[in-house]
């Protein structure tokens, strides 16, 4: 099992904190955000991890996780996005790094109380296909939202005005090798980008897409809003007062 941390885009809703530095850079609590993600794949039991980075910062990555012993990594892999492509595109660039392995993508900007460990030994048992990590939320429709039918996920709806549920896909998602496959075939979105609902909705429709609720806190670093509260969080899971 390979892990894959996708830290590229330019953060543009975090300026002028981006404005020299990367997103996922910049600080939570007592750890650069990066951390949170690499720590979630290690913590997993992963040994092999790439990041995916992109921007004017790029060599900054190099210079904070170096080789990713201080993780206990056997090796820390980098690779450059040079546009804005979407999620879809720069996962398309791990491929060689994946093989045919299977692989578990984490946004960079994105951790969870708790671990994966369960999820991603039941992933690695199941024979094909991917798993994505639900979580409820209050505002569902900022977010692509997950359609249940017992236990299958029948569609993803990105961020959807009238949402199906309460259920947002949460930016961590496992996939066997076919995923490489699935993105090669997409169109560019609306944006421009290609996207990672379409994939999502791509195993969906073969029939092989688990998934997973989590029920502790998750916390998405997109906006000043969301980055002070990652904040909070992380310092009171630490025994902080705030």
């Amino acid at each position: 099992m390979k892990g894959v941390v996708l830290a590229g885009g330019l953060g543009t809703r975090l300026r002028p904190l981006t404005r020299v530095t990367n997103k996922h850079l910049l600080p939570v609590y007592d750890k650069p955000m990066i951390f949170y993600p690499v720590q979630t794949l290690v913590d997993a039991g992963i040994q092999e991890v790439m990041i995916v980075t992109g921007g004017n910062n790029a060599g900054e990555f190099l210079r904070l996780l170096r080789n990713g012993e201080d993780f206990g990594l056997r090796q820390m892999h980098y690779t450059y996005q040079k546009t804005e492509g979407g999620i879809a595109d720069a996962l398309s660039l791990t491929r060689h790094f994946v093989g045919d392995d299977k692989v578990v993508v984490v946004l960079g900007d994105n951790f969870i109380q708790g671990s994966i460990r369960k999820a991603v030994e039941d992933f690695e048992r199941q024979p094909e296909g991917a798993k994505i990590f639900l979580k409820e939320v209050e505002h569902p429709q900022e977010f692509g939202v997950a359609v249940l039918d017992g236990d299958k996920v029948t569609r993803i709806i990105e961020k959807p005005e009238v949402p199906p549920s309460n259920l947002a896909v949460i930016g961590i998602y496992m996939y066997d090798k076919n995923v490489f496959e699935i993105c090669s075939a997409l169109e560019p979105s609306s944006r421009g980008e290609l996207e990672i609902t379409d994939v999502n909705n791509a195993y969906i429709r073969r029939g092989t897409m688990t998934y997973e609720i989590i029920d502790g806190w998750w916390a998405d670093c997109g906006s000043f809003e969301a980055l002070l509260r990652s904040n909070v969080l992380v310092a009171r899971e630490k025994g902080v007062e705030v």
